[in-house]
């Protein structure tokens, strides 16, 4: 009961962590904080699991050649329905990635996504998680022609101190090599984005072209 408890506070913490507009590292400048609250929005619906995809957000230079698990994988965690036909699969690709993104959705489905014959839809599949969180924050944000370009600092958060038979009160913060770069208790957050900006030479980043579009943003590129 002890470790159930703790699973659910570790879930909420992850929750949390991924909503609050203030766990950033970003300059406003010329940008407002509608925009940079809109930004990370957009890239939380985006962001995925390492242990899933390989990467939280793989680098590509073209939408339409990203990862394809990653893709469908983002597809399903913006999915509501448990059972959604073929067509609800593209339509939330299409409102996730824009007109520009031309793939279809495999007719046999995907190792999350099962196809059900005789209803003709497909049965979303529950993922197994590790222990860690993948995180991140907005680092830098220049305003474009079509949009922006982010950075992005990407960090993990390891629960596992947590979820031992005595648990603790911490999380640790690690790079994307694992390795340890600072612990925190529960769930500041002002101090886990401190202890990231602080050691922001120790962890990856990555810049992404986000395109906006009838006030709607799209991932188009990401190096």
């Amino acid at each position: 009961m002890k470790k159930l408890i703790i699973s659910i506070v570790i879930l909420a913490i992850i929750f949390i962590g991924m909503l609050i507009y203030t766990h950033m590292a970003v300059e406003t400048n010329d940008i407002s904080l509608q925009e940079i609250e809109n930004i990370e929005n957009y890239i939380n619906q985006i962001y995925m699991w390492k242990e899933i995809t390989g990467d939280a957000i793989p680098i590509f230079e073209d939408i339409n050649q990203a990862n394809e698990k990653w893709i469908w994988e983002v597809v399903k965690k913006n999915i509501e329905e448990d059972k959604p036909s073929y067509e609800q699969i593209q339509k939330t690709a299409k409102e996730l990635f824009g007109e520009n993104f031309t793939k279809e959705f495999p007719k046999e489905g995907t190792d999350y996504l099962h196809y059900q014959e005789q209803t003709n839809q497909y049965e979303t599949i529950d993922v197994e998680l590790d222990q860690q969180g993948d995180l991140f924050l907005l680092n830098t944000i220049k305003k474009t022609k079509q949009g922006y370009e982010v950075e992005i600092i990407e960090y993990l958060e390891d629960y596992s101190p947590m979820l031992q038979e005595e648990a603790q009160d911490y999380i640790i913060i690690k790079n994307l090599q694992e390795e340890e770069i600072g612990k925190i208790t529960g769930a500041v957050e002002e101090e886990e984005t401190q202890l990231v900006k602080n050691n922001i030479d120790k962890f990856s980043k990555k810049k992404m072209l986000i395109r906006k579009e009838n006030e709607k943003l799209y991932i188009e590129r990401v190096f």
